[in-house]
């Protein structure tokens, strides 16, 4: 996940410089702070809040602890790190739960955000852990919305409410009255957006919220949109009274103006960030760990979730055995294939381990050479994924042939295969996170 590259990719150089002297002094830090303000506001944030963020962290960074140090400028990349924190939200804002079910969530947002998309990975989400969602079509107007809803449904699993095109806030409320009746805990709410913010719009979804009573209204922003999201944000809330905010499209090269600037002015938390195609790619926002990636410092925490939620124990501990005996084979190579494909791109893994943030571009990861290493292993027979050995010219040409790729992609994959069962033999017993530690 991108989060914010630009932004951290311009205050990694800033502290660099920082971090190379090993003392500093008064004049050394307000300039780099100077770096710091300019680096903000071309990434969008909020001309107030960069100047209230610049004047904190300065503050204490030209205290006598800092300027004392032993190591000046990592004292000040870490009031930089409590400061991005603070600012954010200090921490992550739970879901409120109804105590008499069904919890009920007002999804809103302009038209082009992200929004119906989002309600079904939030439904998709709130199954995993165990709530029974609804998701209920209340975006009459727009052409395919209760189509696009309905599909939502169906790859999350979950139930679908939708009464055609008649008015959205009857929908609302007999959609909750079936869910009482079905048992289902959690209603979600998708309602129309516009291009732009109207009173028509704002009047239509607080009868819906005076109906029903929703125990959270979260408006969907889009990230890539910076300054002009806060904007909508602090609409949005001032009429309707937000509990959060969804961020979308945080996969892409966001600026990060808004990540960083919407808590400061509406006061209302980022609940959760929508970080790819796919409808698993939603996360709960960490506004620590947020202020990592943009650092640099890495997201071990969320690359950890991911890793137990895309790995299979089971499948895990078969593999360590197979390890023990040194039986790795093409067939436990694409098994990692497989289950590095789930964790999300090469890319956003990357950008999750610590100084590896901004080294890496997308023209240095091709995230289609996993595929054709799957589609090569999978052009195999039984016979040539248990003993890689026999795999020589003819057998190599026939697998090119049928993978589509060519004799050096077969050689490269086998090489890769080579490296890494070396790897494997070599790591500690148990101890496998290696297997996640190769780049292609």
């Amino acid at each position: 996940m991108a989060y914010s590259s630009t932004l951290g990719e311009k205050l990694n150089h800033i502290f660099s410089k920082l971090t190379k002297r090993g003392k500093l002094t008064e004049l050394e830090i307000k300039q780099a702070m100077r770096e710091v303000r300019v680096a903000l506001l071309e990434a969008d944030v909020n001309y107030a809040v960069a100047k209230d963020f610049i004047n904190k962290v300065s503050e204490k960074a030209v205290g006598e602890r800092v300027l004392e140090s032993l190591s000046p400028g990592q004292q000040v990349i870490k009031i930089v790190n409590e400061e991005l924190v603070a600012l954010m939200g200090s921490e992550n804002a739970k879901l409120s739960v109804a105590s008499n079910p069904p919890t009920i969530i007002l999804m809103c947002g302009l038209q082009g955000a992200g929004k119906t998309t989002i309600s079904g990975k939030l439904a998709f989400m709130l199954k995993k852990q165990g709530k029974k969602p609804l998701l209920v079509a209340c975006d009459i107007y727009r052409p395919a919305a209760i189509d696009q809803l309905k599909v939502g449904a169906k790859n999350a699993g979950v139930d679908f409410f939708e009464k055609g095109k008649t008015n959205p806030v009857k929908i609302a409320t007999e959609a909750v009255s079936h869910a009482k009746k079905m048992g289902l805990d959690t209603v979600i709410i998708d309602t129309a957006g516009r291009l732009q913010i109207s009173t028509e719009l704002m009047e239509e979804l607080a009868d819906i919220k005076k109906a029903v009573n929703p125990t959270e209204i979260l408006l969907t922003v889009d990230s890539m949109t910076g300054q002009e999201a806060v904007n909508v944000a602090t609409e949005f809330n001032n009429k309707l009274d937000i509990t959060g905010v969804v961020l979308t499209k945080l996969d892409g090269d966001t600026r990060g103006g808004a990540a960083l600037s919407i808590k400061a002015v509406t006061g209302k938390p980022i609940k959760f960030c929508g970080t790819g195609e796919k409808i698993g790619d939603i996360e709960p926002f960490y506004p620590d760990r947020m202020a990592s990636r943009i650092l640099g410092m890495g997201d071990v925490l969320t690359l950890i979730e991911k890793a137990q939620e895309a790995v299979d124990q089971k499948e895990m501990q078969k593999l360590e055995e197979r390890l023990r005996k040194n039986t790795f084979t093409l067939d436990d190579f694409l098994m990692q294939f497989e289950q590095i494909s789930k964790m999300g791109s090469i890319g956003d893994i990357l950008s999750m381990v610590p100084g590896m943030a901004g080294k890496f571009n997308a023209a240095d990861i091709d995230e289609h050479k996993i595929v054709k290493f799957k589609a090569i292993i999978q052009s195999m027979t039984k016979e040539e994924r248990l003993n890689p050995d026999i795999i020589k010219g003819s057998r190599r040409k026939r697998i090119a042939a049928g993978s589509g790729s060519t004799i050096q992609e077969v050689n490269s994959l086998l090489k890769q295969y080579e490296q890494t069962k070396l790897l494997m033999k070599n790591a500690n017993n148990g101890k496998l996170a290696k297997m996640f530690g190769r780049r292609f």
